[in-house]
């Protein structure tokens, strides 16, 4: 079982969203975190480390998570979906942009 970690800034629209969506699949585990400090769940060292994948948002989220956290980097495959910071919660147009990216990527 693939352990997979979605990343934005605050860990309120785009990686819960994310979250809820794969949630479903019984062929991974899955949990969220932000980057931003006052993030809902911010992203730890445990959480990297626990990863085998992790999903970010975008372009700024992977900086941040490889100079924060590089030490706990060691076996995760970071992605960028390029998803820019336009959505709410359950937006249907982020679902259906999570469900055409991500799968790909899971196997």
């Amino acid at each position: 079982m693939k352990n997979v970690l979605f990343v934005c800034s605050q860990n309120r629209l785009r990686s819960p969203t994310a979250e809820q969506v794969f949630s479903k699949r019984r062929d991974i585990e899955v949990a969220s975190a932000g980057t931003n400090h006052d993030a809902d769940t911010p992203l730890t060292h445990e959480l990297v480390a626990w990863a085998d994948i992790i999903f970010v948002m975008e372009k700024a989220h992977r900086a941040k998570l490889q100079k924060k956290f590089k030490a706990s980097l060691k076996k995760a495959r970071v992605i960028c979906l390029d998803i820019p910071d336009d959505y709410e919660f359950m937006d249907p147009v982020l679902v259906h942009l999570l469900e055409a990216k991500v799968p790909r990527y899971l196997g």
